[in-house]
């Protein structure tokens, strides 16, 4: 059964600003953040906190990947408190370099566990769903694939738009593979290409074809649709989910971990507090249109019930999604990238 997402005017209102990273002050008036999160988001919440607590954020900006990566390498001497990161792969890996320190049970307590990792030492900040967006004008919703492996029938050849190069792609692929296994996903990915499944550089761009219809539809994240939306009620463009647990239906997190090395953890764990406060987390869903991961705000209208969205994902340990190499290799020798 397909349970359509709705659509309601909403404004998109973020807040601008720019903090500049900068040295470490070890005391415990600071934290120092590690941020794969864009300063556009970042910004508005970091104010917000300091204005609370009164300790000082010292921010150090980049993709999720490079800083986890950067983590790695520093180890011990890195000046890191808290890593907060676009996606579940990035803090697997740190959890499994055994970088991360344990949580305390309660910032953990009540979190499904779709948004923590099995060993409890990072947690999710929200979520984010993949969905089908598609033409309603050039495909009825009747007509549409119950399941992402119904992309390559014959119906819907030279009509389905994807993002190879995107990480979220691929960590939906990486999904795939932990969920179906390597040889299945494979040949997923060759069925899709035989298919003539259209290329695109970003998810935005998938939607922008559909609008154009140069495509039916496309695979995506949720939110990149209703930000489209919030400015043109109007736009021709609609999106559903699969069936309930289908792979195509992934929810992938940001969320934010302790550096085992922090010389300010209180400060540390005050902040993740406060990213799974009631502040924070009604702006990750009224503003950036992603899923906050407690049920004790108000939902934005435009996305699916809390309870909904928990039905129908699919059951991927977060930690899983940290095998980005050998999904890499696994689109090239396919022929995707």
């Amino acid at each position: 059964m397909r349970i359509p997402v709705l659509f309601v005017t909403f404004a998109l209102v973020l807040t601008s600003g720019v903090y500049a990273s900068g040295a470490r002050e070890s005391d415990a008036s600071t934290i120092t953040l590690y941020s794969g999160r864009g300063e556009s988001l970042v910004q508005p919440l970091v104010e917000r906190f300091e204005e609370e607590t009164g300790i000082r954020v010292q921010v150090r900006y980049g993709g999720t990947a490079e800083l986890a990566v950067l983590l790695q390498e520093e180890g011990a001497r890195s000046p890191a408190d808290v890593f907060w990161g676009q996606d579940g792969g990035a803090l697997g890996a740190l959890s499994r370099a055994d970088l991360l320190a344990d949580l305390p049970e309660d910032i953990l307590a009540g979190i499904p566990q779709i948004y923590r990792n099995s060993t409890g030492n990072w947690v999710a900040t929200s979520g984010r769903a993949r969905v089908l967006a598609f033409d309603p004008r050039s495909i009825p919703e009747n007509d549409l694939p119950t399941s992402v492996f119904d992309l390559t029938a014959e119906k819907y050849r030279g009509n389905v738009a994807w993002a190879p190069t995107n990480g979220s792609f691929q960590a939906f692929v990486t999904a795939m593979r932990v969920v179906h296994g390597d040889e299945t996903t494979s040949r997923w990915i060759r069925d899709m290409l035989a298919n003539d499944v259209q290329i695109y550089r970003n998810n935005t761009s998938i939607v922008e074809a559909i609008a154009a219809g140069e495509v039916a539809m496309g695979i995506t994240n949720n939110y990149y649709l209703l930000r489209f939306l919030a400015a043109d009620p109007a736009y021709p463009v609609r999106q559903t989910f699969f069936e309930a647990n289908d792979t195509g239906n992934l929810v992938n997190v940001a969320g934010a971990g302790v550096l085992k090395t922090s010389t300010n953890p209180d400060g540390a764990l005050q902040f993740i507090r406060f990213l799974l406060s009631s502040v924070a987390q009604q702006y990750f869903t009224t503003e950036i249109f992603e899923y906050p991961v407690v049920d004790t705000v108000e939902m934005n209208p435009q996305l699916v019930r809390y309870d909904q969205l928990l039905d129908i994902t699919p059951e991927v340990d977060l930690d899983t999604l940290e095998d980005l190499e050998a999904t890499l290799s696994l689109l090239r020798s396919a022929g995707a990238l």
